[in-house]
């Protein structure tokens, strides 16, 4: 049993966790995936990577792949999302019943940029300071350094206050396509830091934590995947009933089909036709 099982097995220990979690806003656990996983995940993305279809704007980031509808392209993203560790705190702070938001790959490639400051649950557009309303989990799938873009973050920005940073995002980025050189850096601070990983290691971040993809200055691509977890009872960022078809969603693990949307947030948020939509997918 290696030291991340054992945790989630002893109470006082995952307590212990959880209080560094509200503490900081985030927690980074090393190489957690064996490396056959690590493998098999390079295989799935492999052709959807080849297309090599970049971001659309600085947010996207413009030398950036981004692999969207992850759960709908192998089996592998599920038991990906589906991981117990970054389940686990999903759970604890968003409640038995979160879903799955969006989940993605994200690969930077040399001359990247910095990505505005930002953090994940901010579409929600309430009023900070305020309890999150998600929890982000960051797969290492190629080792990430301060050279290659490593994500950057502010510690126990969580907890501020502010709506905003200097070269934060704003709904103008999502129409900014000019190319800027990797080393035009508007929001650099001297609070944040990278948090570089090995292969197979997580992150996970508090949906108020502020923090951005780093600039690429290396001459190879890195890759993470990032499985997003919301409260039940909010709308996800991705529309998974199209995303994921229902042929496809019946045969995923059934914790899978409950974190698209085959679940139901109590009393009855969710159902479908006055029924569980897990048997309404099971008649179809």
């Amino acid at each position: 049993m290696g030291e991340w099982q054992a945790m989630l097995n002893d109470a006082t220990a995952f307590g212990a966790k959880r209080a560094e979690f509200d503490r900081n806003g985030y927690l980074l656990f090393e190489s957690v995936l064996e490396p056959q996983m690590i493998e098999d995940v390079r295989t799935a993305l492999a052709p959807y990577l080849a297309a090599d279809i970049a971001g659309r704007n600085d947010f996207e980031g413009l030398k950036t792949n981004r692999v969207y509808a992850m759960l709908a392209k192998g089996r592998i993203f599920a038991d990906l999302a589906c991981h117990p560790l970054a389940l686990a705190f999903a759970e604890a702070d968003l409640g038995k019943e979160c879903l799955l938001s969006e989940c993605l790959a994200i690969n930077i490639h040399p001359g990247e940029t910095v990505q505005p400051w930002h953090y994940d649950d901010s579409h929600y557009r309430l009023p900070r300071p305020r309890t999150s309303l998600g929890v982000s989990a960051f797969w290492a799938i190629d080792e990430t350094t301060e050279l290659n873009g490593a994500t950057e973050i502010i510690p126990g920005s969580h907890v501020w206050p502010e709506q905003n940073l200097p070269g934060g995002n704003t709904l103008a980025t999502f129409g900014d396509k000019r190319m800027r050189d990797v080393d035009d850096d508007p929001g650099a601070r001297s609070d944040s830091i990278q948090v570089t990983m090995k292969p197979g290691s997580l992150m996970l971040a508090k949906g108020t934590l502020w923090h951005r993809g780093g600039a690429n200055r290396s001459d190879k691509a890195r890759m993470i995947i990032t499985p997003q977890y919301c409260p039940g009872w909010t709308r996800q960022l991705e529309n998974m009933a199209l995303a994921v078809p229902p042929s496809l969603a019946a045969t995923l693990p059934e914790r899978a089909r409950e974190l698209i949307g085959y679940s139901i947030h109590p009393p009855f948020m969710g159902y479908v036709d006055g029924m569980h939509p897990g048997r309404v997918l099971a008649a179809s």
